[in-house]
């Protein structure tokens, strides 16, 4: 049965905001997006507090692009001490930096959520996505260079990343854990997020401190899907199976999404996790990511508007921040009609199409888009300060 639960009080009333209305729904609006000028100009704290922003993620495409395309970071670029170091070097400068200065304007939101919100994510290096010793390494760095106890550190959920990100938690560092396409990756996130706080208390250590999302990526599976639909068209005859592969277009990534918050749903309501909530431990949100529409013929806040629930993170792009504050749509989506979402993903197995396939494929093109970005930064920072690559 679908049931559509209605928001009073917010919504579509002169003045009203919904990027504000999302706060009220339990969900927290976070900017995927990091620039000097941003953090320099005042803006950020606008956001802050016009539109209720609560956090920001960063990766290695996000500064690439704000790192080639301005010259905002000129000063550490020409710097005599930029002449020491190597184009990775001087692009940890930069972004260390950016994410500091960004954890100094979200300190308040930190300290007023009770340390649930008010995050800025820093990524290891994807060249490691595959490295578990590497990554873990990185994560211990990054977490001390940035000083920050409202830092998350970003490891790709991988099967390599999964021990350095449980290593990570259990020493009490924040982490994001990105690239998370499929149910069973998510489940397998959780399970190292939960041990880690038992064995961290188990210690006598403090959990309370510990801060962790799960970014679960959403409109890149529709991208994918799609396209594996038309060409599945291409050959089809059949007006009963034509039928069954348009039905899926634009459907399987909310269907996938919603069915795994259910999934959170009970990892933590039941017994394990409230002994650890009874020790002052915060639950590991899903975090939607990828929600920008790549779809022209789809509605433009699609992805937000979709998947707006109690209890998560949504980290949104300026242009579809921007469209979602001027004509975003608020209900507690996120929990209608989940014996459909699970209709839809028998039904794309019934097409013929394997969403484990999917979900691996999009994985390892998630670390080679970050990758191949990361390599493009450090040409960029080689080239414009005069640097080894």
């Amino acid at each position: 049965m679908t049931t559509t639960t209605t928001i009073p009080t917010i919504g579509t009333g002169q003045g009203a905001n919904p990027l504000k209305g999302l706060l009220a729904c339990g969900q927290s609006p976070w900017m995927d997006y990091i620039r000097r000028d941003l953090l320099t100009s005042g803006q950020l704290k606008k956001y802050i507090e016009n539109d209720g922003l609560r956090g920001m993620t960063s990766n290695p495409a996000i500064f690439e692009k704000a790192i080639t395309g301005s010259n905002l970071y000129t000063d550490i670029l020409t710097s005599t001490e930029a002449k020491k170091l190597d184009a990775n070097g001087l692009f940890e400068k930069v972004a260390i930096r950016d994410v500091e200065d960004a954890c100094d304007i979200f300190k308040p939101v930190y300290a007023e959520t009770k340390r649930r919100d008010g995050y800025v994510s820093l990524e290891v290096s994807p060249f490691l996505g595959f490295d578990t010793k590497a990554s873990l390494a990185e994560a211990r760095r990054l977490w001390k260079a940035v000083d920050r106890p409202n830092v998350m550190i970003k490891i790709p959920g991988t099967p390599e990343g999964l021990p350095a990100i449980r290593q990570a938690l259990e020493e009490g560092i924040n982490i994001n854990i990105t690239l998370l396409f499929a149910q069973s990756a998510y489940e397998k996130v959780a399970e190292a997020f939960l041990s880690a706080l038992e064995d961290r208390a188990a210690k006598g250590l403090d959990i309370s401190k510990i801060a962790s999302v799960a970014s679960f990526f959403v409109s890149r599976i529709d991208t994918l899907i799609d396209s594996k639909i038309d060409e599945k068209l291409k050959t089809a005859t059949d007006a009963g199976q034509k039928a069954l592969f348009e039905s899926l277009r634009g459907k399987v990534a909310i269907a996938n999404a919603r069915l795994t918050y259910k999934k959170y749903q009970e990892l933590f309501g039941g017994p394990r996790w409230k002994a650890l909530a009874a020790k002052g431990a915060q639950t590991q949100r899903l975090l939607w990511a990828s929600t920008s529409t790549k779809n022209p013929k789809y509605r433009d806040v699609m992805y937000v508007e979709e998947l707006i629930g109690a209890d998560t993170v949504d980290t949104i792009p300026p242009a579809t921040f921007d469209a979602f504050r001027d004509h975003g749509k608020l209900r507690h989506s996120l929990t209608e009609n989940v014996e459909g979402a699970a209709k839809t993903m028998a039904d794309l197995a019934k097409a013929g199409i394997s969403m484990k396939e999917v979900t691996d494929k999009l994985l390892v093109d998630g670390v080679k888009l970050f990758a191949d970005a990361f390599k493009t930064l450090l040409d960029a920072v080689a080239k414009n300060a005069g640097v080894r690559a």
